[in-house]
């Protein structure tokens, strides 16, 4: 078996969870590589969508911003930003909404705006673009965070995109059509919500971690239900495929391409 990071378990772990035809709306950093991951291998069918407007693109190396020219070379079709959100987004036809965050509560909650206060923030983030939007309209929605205190955090400071809001039936009666956050991937293991209280429990572990560990390492009492899955460690073609993936991307971000003047 071949030796892996925390990083590439968590990854794998996220691609793992697409299924091949799935319809998936990306957000940068880690759920692009773990939805180009599952495009690359097991899930080759799985139409990428990102919020520039690209349809079914197929990047050779991961885009540096959904602004990316990758992006729009190797898509199906690109259109209007408005189109991507009124047609496809919100008239029910993306399967999965992939995203980060730099925080996330109990249940489900993502910020991705500021830390701290909002008008005194420590940490000015970049935003959360149409990460609301596609919380609440997709179908389902997965969440790709490291586990820390820091980041699963009993009170989130500024909440960028719902959740399940106060949890219980809440987001139901919010309106939002989608199921919200039904697999949260940590470099722990995965959380997805109780199905009454909608509080996101531990459920799933990596090979060789102790759950405990994983609940000390949230902001909230963590709970668990009560049968914990066992996730298999990452095959040799998915971490050959990771690390490759990471290895253009790599070459390619690092050569300099100069404006014309």
């Amino acid at each position: 078996m071949m030796e892996y990071t925390s990083d590439e378990m968590m990854t794998v772990a996220a691609a793992r969870l697409l299924r091949d035809g799935n319809s998936c709306f990306v957000g940068i950093g880690l759920p692009s590589a773990a939805a180009n991951l599952a495009r690359l291998t097991h899930a080759p069918h799985t139409v990428l969508i990102y919020e520039s407007g690209t349809i079914g693109t197929r990047p050779e190396v991961l885009p540096l911003s959904i602004g990316d020219g990758e992006l729009a070379d190797t898509a199906d079709c690109i259109v209007p930003l408005p189109e991507i959100f009124a047609y496809w987004l919100q008239g029910g036809r993306i399967d999965v909404g992939f995203l980060g965050a730099a925080q996330i509560d109990r249940f489900g909650n993502l910020n991705s705006t500021v830390i701290g206060d909002y008008r005194h923030p420590k940490t000015r983030l970049p935003g959360a673009g149409g990460a609301p939007e596609i919380a609440a309209h997709a179908k389902q929605t997965f969440v790709v965070l490291r586990q820390s205190r820091r980041s699963f955090v009993e009170r989130i400071d500024f909440r960028s995109s719902g959740g399940f809001l106060g949890g219980g039936d809440e987001r139901d009666r919010s309106g939002a059509p989608g199921a919200g956050p039904q697999q949260v991937i940590t470099d722990f293991g995965v959380l997805r919500p109780h199905p009454e209280t909608r509080e996101l429990l531990l459920a799933a572990i990596y090979p060789g971690i102790d759950p405990a560990a994983a609940q000390a390492a949230c902001g909230w009492p963590l709970g668990r239900f009560a049968t914990l899955e066992s996730i298999e460690p990452p095959s040799r073609a998915h971490l050959e495929a990771l690390r490759a993936l990471h290895e253009r991307s790599d070459r390619a971000h690092a050569v300099h391409h100069p404006l014309p003047i």
